[in-house]
């Protein structure tokens, strides 16, 4: 009895020491960010940040590939390194010490801030594992990162090494969630292989992204106004029509599809006759383009709302809230902008694979 007690002593000891590590970590990034006059970078140790990693991705592979969440909670889409907004989006929201949130994905890339992002959001999942929980997008892949700057940014700011650490934490990130077994809910859409969700949680970890079947499809495909399946502009995946929405939610007893992975005006729109939505959370994307940054919000009935953001104006970050009922908002037919919408990403994928297949 004597060594049990001394053995959960030690385990005790070692948990706070856990936490009070992450405790810190995430006062350093929530702090000297917004203390800074210019915004500059939060600068954290290699140790710190490979020991959160590690602790994460163990987290990571506890869950299924497809979670459950329990309303109320915030749903928020793509980041891309952009923290100025993911702060905004926790100053509004609160933090995840007192409200429950969901992200679908794309943490990296693309911004400035892409390690403060995702690494301030791995200590929230550590710190408070029941209030915040992480899905994995197609930007959470060694391939795309080499091209839209999560790499330069790890190799500038900190090393290589440091950069595969990250890649082997994300590639053992749940894929999928079902909220209150109503809402279905992943980074990019459905898929012509995915028959049951149980399909989902077959997949194996840790795992890159394929070029094609079901884990890809979940980060990549996207909804387009055809009858079916079809083609994907992106070289990448598949597209697919309202019949393909109407169906999966009937046969899977859903109401409703929230997905990420495409720029959309006013942060989020409708498809499908209001039956699948499109969220982006990351207003004026890439400093190029005026779009609005949205968060949809569950309250314990299932009635959903968005808080829109909007973007920076003249330098000057404009935190306009519009709050609007989901089922009773008439929103205008938007034009999706493009994203990776690049001919030929497809093969480059693919010969990334049979190059890595060959090396092992």
């Amino acid at each position: 009895m004597l060594r049990i007690t001394t053995h959960n002593t030690k385990r005790r000891s070692s948990q706070s020491s856990s936490q009070a590590k992450i405790d810190k970590i995430i006062h350093q990034l929530t702090t000297e960010h917004r203390g800074s006059i210019h915004n500059r970078n939060v600068i954290l140790s290699v140790e710190d940040i490979r020991s959160v990693c590690m602790m994460a991705r163990e987290a990571f592979l506890a869950q299924p590939m497809c979670i459950e969440v329990k309303e109320p909670l915030c749903v928020v889409g793509d980041i891309h390194g952009q923290f100025d907004d993911l702060l905004r989006i926790f100053d509004y929201n609160n933090c995840p010490s007192s409200r429950r949130f969901l992200f679908l994905g794309d943490y990296v890339d693309r911004g400035k801030n892409s390690i403060e992002v995702i690494v301030l959001l791995m200590c929230y999942k550590l710190r408070y594992p029941d209030n915040l929980y992480m899905l994995r997008g197609n930007h959470e892949s060694e391939v795309l990162n080499m091209h839209y700057g999560f790499y330069d940014e790890c190799k500038r700011r900190y090393t290589i090494k440091l950069f595969k650490t990250f890649v082997d934490c994300y590639n053992c990130m749940p894929v999928a969630a079902v909220i209150s077994n109503r809402i279905f809910c992943c980074h990019g859409g459905l898929s012509p292989d995915l028959s049951t969700i149980e399909d989902i949680n077959h997949l194996e970890r840790p795992a890159q992204i394929p070029v094609k079947g079901l884990l890809c499809d979940l980060m990549w495909s996207d909804p387009e106004n055809i009858f079916g399946w079809g083609k994907n502009n992106r070289g990448v995946s598949v597209t697919f029509g309202r019949d393909i929405v109407e169906r999966f939610i009937r046969n899977h007893d859903f109401d409703l599809i929230v997905r990420a992975h495409q720029v959309v005006e006013e942060g989020f729109e409708f498809f499908a006759k209001r039956q699948l939505i499109t969220l982006f959370s990351a207003p004026n994307y890439c400093g190029e383009f005026d779009n609005a940054g949205a968060t949809m919000n569950l309250n314990s009935d299932l009635k959903i709302s968005f808080h829109v953001f909007s973007p920076k104006i003249g330098g000057r970050a404009i935190t306009n809230i519009i709050t609007v009922a989901g089922p009773q908002v008439r929103i205008r037919n938007l034009q999706s902008m493009p994203t990776e919408n690049q001919p030929g990403l497809g093969e480059q994928l693919l010969r990334y694979k049979t190059r890595e297949t060959k090396k092992q």
